[in-house]
Formats: C-alpha cells, structure tokens, sequence
C-alpha cells in the first residue's frame, strides 16, 4: 500500500484554467465512511477507480492509499450503491516546475467551491505557489471530498 501526501489549498481566481494542460469530468461516491478507512468509486471521463483510503496522519498531509482501475459500467453500478451524494466536478490539470497542481471545481451541493491539490514526496517538500493559489487548507476535514459529499458546501452559510 502506498502512501499519499498531499496538501490542499482554496483558490482565489480561475487564471489557473488558462495554465491547465488538461481537464477531467469526474463523478465519485463512497460505499464506505468508516472514519478509518474510506472506500470510493470514481468515474473519470472514461475510465473507472476503486480507492481505499486509510486515516490521515495528525497534520492531515499523508494517509495511505490503494487505488485500482476497474471496468466503467461495473463502476456506474457501484456508484449506485453510495452512502452518500455523488461528487461532481471538473479537474484541471496545471503543470508548474517539477509538480502537478490538480484543481477541482466543484458542482451540484459544492457549486462555488474551488480547490488545488499538490501531491508531493515528502511532507516538507518545497514547491512552487502560482498566484491563483489561496489559503491552505490541508487537514481541514470539512474540505475532505467525503466530508462534501455528507455536508455540501450549499448548508455551510445556513
């Protein structure tokens, strides 16, 4: 099993979509949320996921993670079965010096909300900030995708 370290940030301009060197439809739900680990089904453009995600550590930067590709109708059908809303969004891509910003802009529940991830090495890894880039927001649970799919972003202002 591999371990994920990512760190997560609000964005503050859509500029990064002139940057992006690709974009992804995505569609995901979880058939698990347990809070040790959590299991999702993703459906990117053409291609299907399972994902089992382990706990995240104290700074919420790494937890593991095992991820398979597994036939798009099979996934269609287990999304079906969901304990929660579906995730929507589109994925930008944006290359910026040695690493990979991948920016999601949420639909549906979490209109409005816009959010970079960076996966890196190592949890101290230096990388380079593009202007667009806001405040961070790693290990802020409320901006974890299942956290969204049980408490979208449209109830956080009620």
């Amino acid at each position: 099993m591999a371990i994920e370290i990512e760190r997560k940030f609000l964005v503050k301009t859509n500029a990064y979509k002139l940057e992006a060197y690709k974009k992804q439809h995505i569609s995901q739900g979880f058939l698990s949320v347990d809070k040790d680990a959590i299991v999702r089904v993703r459906v990117a453009n053409d291609k299907a996921f399972i994902t089992i995600k382990g706990k995240s550590n104290k700074s919420g930067t790494s937890r593991y993670e095992w991820e398979k590709e597994i036939d798009i109708n099979e996934a269609h059908q287990l999304l079906a079965l969901s304990k929660t809303s579906l995730i929507v969004k589109t994925r930008y891509l944006i290359k910026i010096k040695n690493h990979t910003f991948e920016v999601d802009e949420f639909l549906g529940d979490n209109s409005g909300l816009v959010i970079a991830e960076i996966e890196l090495s190592d949890e101290h890894e230096t990388f380079a900030k593009p202007n667009w880039l806001g405040k961070e927001v790693t290990g802020d649970l409320k901006y974890y995708n299942v956290m969204l799919a049980k408490n979208p972003f449209k109830n956080w202002h009620k």
